[in-house]
């Protein structure tokens, strides 16, 4: 079932909502028809409702908003990246396990 504490970002939100936020975000740029975003898709909302209140999670769907991923070179997904302060500070790209997601988030803080 799908969190409620994910974010739906697009071009026009992006910069508010992530660039502008207080918290760390970790976005997972994603499509419909990727097979691997789908396979991730359980562990991103779990990982918004298990870290809300210290992260923002959020979603970009690369085929309606072509403008975001193309900023910060998104070119294969699922592409995770983890913002802090409006800046990258990590991303993966890939349907990775709950372990490295963890570690990833880590250095948020």
């Amino acid at each position: 079932m799908a969190s409620d504490k994910v974010l739906a970002l697009n071009d026009a939100n992006f910069e508010r909502d992530v660039l502008q936020s207080d918290l760390p975000v970790l976005v997972d740029f994603w499509a419909t028809w990727c097979s691997p975003c789908k396979a991730i898709a359980p562990l991103i909302d779990a990982v918004a409702d298990e870290y809300a209140g210290k992260i923002k999670v959020g979603k970009v769907n690369v085929d309606e908003n072509p403008s975001t991923p193309g900023k910060y070179g998104v070119r294969g997904i699922p592409t995770l990246v983890l913002f802090k302060g409006g800046v990258v500070v990590d991303q993966v790209v890939g349907a990775i396990p709950k372990s490295q997601l963890e570690a990833l988030i880590a250095k948020a803080f």
